[in-house]
C-alpha cells in the first residue's frame, strides 16, 4: 500500500468536504483506499474503476473487514462520497462517476449479506471473527477495521480460536523455503499464463476473468490444469496489471528462477495469503475452497498428519453438514498449490507452507513461537526433540549433525549415555544410534559403561564393531539387547504395522531365540513377544513369541 497518496487524497477529502459542508465519513473512505491499493491496483485516485467497488464492497471487505451486516449502509455511503469527490477534484469524468454510481446502487442490496458469508472469510477474519459482537462494540469495531482486525477486548483471555495459543514450531532453513518455493506449481503457471497472454495479445473479461476460450487453449497449449486460479494468482501478486481488459506486464513480473531468496519469500508469503484467503475455485470442491483458511489452520496447529477420513469429518463441520465430495481430486489440488502434501498417514504441511502460515499469524499480531531448536539443547532435549515432534529424516540428519559438530566425540558419547541411563528403550535406542556414529576418540567413554547392566550390550557392540577389545557377549546379554531392539522399534511398530511386519520377516530373530526371550528382565519383553506373535510371517516363529509372551506374563504375576 502506498501510504502516500492515501494520506494526501485523505487530506484532499477532509479540505473538499470543509468547503462543501459535507459529511465526510474519513476513516471508512481511508479504508476503502487502503484496501484498493493494497488489493485492486489502485496507486491513485484516478485509478478507480467502476469495478474497484464491485470488487472492494462485494469480495475485499467480507475476505478482510470484521464488521455486521448492518454496518453495509455506512460502507456505501462513504464509497458514494468518494465519487462525488471524485468527479468534483477532476479525477474522473461525469460518464465513469454514472457508471460508479450505478454499480453501487446494483450492489448496495448485495453487501449485508456478502458481509455475512463465512465462505466469503479471510484467515485473520475466520479467526477473530469467532469473538462474537458482544465483545466489539461499535467504537471498537471501527477500530479493528482501521487497523486491519485486531481481535480480543483489552486482553483477556477467551476460548475462541483467534484467541487460542499457537504451538511452537520448526521452520526449514530459509534457502531450503526458497528452494521450495522455486518449485511450486501454481507459482511457477502463475508467471506462463501471464506470458502466454502479453505474448498473443489476448484480453480478459471485464471481471478480470480469463476468457473460456482462452482458458481452455491455455490448458491445451501450456497443460495448465487450472489456468483461472493461477492468472487469479498472478494479478493478486501484481505479476500482470490491466489497463481496461487488455494484460499488461509488471516490473514485478520476473521468472522465479531469476528471483533472489528474499525475494522469493516475500512472494509466497503473498502467495500463500491469497491461496488461504481468497476463496476462489481452485480444488473442483466448494466445501475445500471456502474452508481453506480452516483446513491449514488445522495443520498448522496439529503439527501432524491429518487422516484423509478425519480432515473430511472436519470440513462436514465447518460446513455444518454440506456434503464433501471428490476429496481425494480436491488435496491433489492443494498439493498443486504448494501448500499440503500427502503422507503415510494422512495430510501435512509442506515446510514452505508452514514457514508462509507462521509470517501470516506474525502479520495478524498473533504470538507465533518457534520451537527450540534440538542441536541448542542437551542431549536429553535432542533426543526428546527428535521422538517427540515428527521431525521428518532430513531435517533430523541435520539436527543431529549440528549437534555433534559442536561437541569433541568424547563428549558428545558422555552426555548421550549419561542422559539415558535408565531411561525407556526408545530414548535409549536414539542414544545409542547417534554413539554409534562416534569414531574410536569416543572408546574411553564407552567402555565405562560396560558396568551399566542396561548399557553393556551396547557398549560390547560398539567396541567389537570397530575391533577394539570388549568382552563377549553371554547368551543372557544377547537375548537382552534383542529385546531391547525391538522394544526400540514399537511406536513404529504401532504407527505401520505392515512395514514393520516385512521388516521384521527379513530381519527377525529366528525361533530359538524367540522362545527364551521370556526369561529376560527387561520392562517391555511381554510386549515385544506380544508383538512379534502378531507380526511374524513365520507361523513356527510367531507361536513361538506367543508362547514365550504368556510365560513372560505368568511370571510376572508370580
Amino acid at each position: 500500500m502506498s501510504i502516500e497518496w492515501v494520506n494526501r487524497a485523505i487530506d484532499g477529502l477532509r479540505a473538499w468536504g470543509r468547503e462543501r459542508n459535507v459529511e465526510v465519513d474519513v476513516d471508512e473512505v481511508r479504508l476503502l483506499c487502503d484496501y484498493a491499493s493494497d488489493y485492486l491496483e489502485v496507486n491513485e485516485l484516478g485509478d478507480f474503476r467502476p469495478g474497484t467497488f464491485e470488487e472492494l464492497l462485494l469480495e475485499i471487505y467480507p475476505r478482510k473487514v470484521i464488521a455486521p451486516p448492518e454496518s453495509a449502509p455506512e460502507t456505501v455511503a462513504a464509497a458514494r462520497t468518494l465519487v462525488e469527490f471524485l468527479l468534483d477534484t477532476g479525477e474522473i469524468g461525469s460518464k465513469t462517476a454514472a457508471r460508479m454510481r450505478e454499480t453501487i446502487d446494483r450492489i448496495e442490496p448485495e453487501m449485508p449479506q456478502a458481509l455475512a458469508d463465512t465462505s466469503k472469510f479471510g484467515m485473520a477474519k475466520s479467526l477473530f471473527s469467532a469473538i462474537g459482537p458482544d465483545s466489539l462494540e461499535l467504537d471498537a469495531a471501527q477500530t479493528a477495521r482501521a487497523q486491519g482486525a485486531q481481535g480480543g477486548a483489552d486482553g483477556d483471555e477467551c476460548d475462541c480460536p483467534g484467541c487460542a495459543p499457537l504451538p511452537p514450531v520448526r521452520l526449514a532453513p530459509r534457502e531450503e523455503v526458497a528452494r521450495a518455493v522455486r518449485e511450486v506449481p501454481m507459482l511457477r503457471d502463475a508467471h506462463r499464463v501471464v506470458a502466454w497472454l502479453v505474448e498473443g495479445g489476448r484480453t480478459v473479461t471485464t471481471r478480470r476473468s480469463l476468457r473460456v476460450r482462452d482458458a481452455r487453449a491455455c490448458t491445451a497449449e501450456l497443460g495448465v490444469e487450472c489456468p483461472e486460479p493461477a492468472w487469479r494468482l498472478a494479478l493478486d501478486l501484481g505479476l500482470a496489471r490491466l489497463d481496461g481488459t487488455a494484460v499488461l506486464v509488471t516490473e514485478e513480473f520476473r521468472e522465479l528462477d531469476a528471483r533472489g531468496e528474499d525475494e522469493l519469500l516475500d512472494l509466497w508469503r503473498s502467495a500463500l495469503e491469497f491461496l488461504v484467503e481468497r476463496s476462489v475455485p481452485l480444488t473442483g470442491e466448494a466445501v475445500v475452497d471456502e474452508g481453506m483458511s480452516q483446513i491449514h489452520d488445522l495443520l498448522y496447529r496439529l503439527q501432524s498428519p491429518v487422516p484423509v477420513d478425519a480432515l473430511a469429518d472436519y470440513l462436514r463441520e465447518v460446513a455444518a453438514g454440506r456434503p464433501v465430495g471428490r476429496l481425494d481430486e480436491a488435496l491433489t489440488a492443494l498439493a498443486y498449490a504448494g501448500t499440503v502434501q500427502r503422507t503415510e498417514d494422512g495430510l501435512a504441511l509442506t515446510p514452505h507452507a508452514l514457514w508462509g502460515l507462521r509470517e501470516l499469524y506474525a502479520g495478524m499480531g498473533l504470538d507465533a513461537p518457534l520451537a527450540p531448536a534440538p542441536a541448542e539443547g542437551d542431549a536429553s532435549g535432542l533426543i526428546a526433540g527428535l521422538i517427540g515432534d515428527g521431525t521428518a529424516d532430513e531435517a533430523a540428519e541435520r539436527d543431529i549433525a549440528e549437534w555433534l559438530s559442536r561437541r569433541t566425540p568424547e563428549q558428545a558419547a558422555s552426555e548421550l549415555l549419561a542422559a539415558v541411563a535408565g531411561a525407556p528403550a526408545e530414548v535409549r535406542g536414539v542414544a545409542v544410534t547417534i554413539v554409534d556414529r562416534l569414531g574410536v576418540e569416543a572408546a574411553p567413554v564407552v567402555r565405562s559403561y560396560l558396568d551399566d547392566a542396561e548399557l553393556r550390550p551396547h557398549a560390547i557392540h560398539w567396541l567389537s564393531s570397530r575391533g577394539l577389545d570388549a568382552p563377549a557377549l553371554t547368551p543372557e546379554e544377547v537375548l537382552w539387547v534383542s529385546v531391547d531392539m525391538l522394544a526400540l522399534a514399537l511406536p513404529a511398530a504401532e504407527a505401520d504395522p505392515e512395514g514393520f511386519a516385512e521388516n521384521i520377516a527379513a530381519s527377525g530373530p529366528p525361533a530359538h531365540l524367540i522362545e527364551d526371550m521370556w526369561r529376560v528382565d527387561h520392562p517391555d519383553v511381554v510386549e515385544v513377544l506380544e508383538l512379534l506373535g502378531s507380526t511374524l510371517p513365520d507361523q513356527a516363529a510367531a507361536k513361538a513369541a506367543r508362547k514365550a509372551a504368556f510365560k513372560a506374563r505368568s511370571r510376572g504375576i508370580r
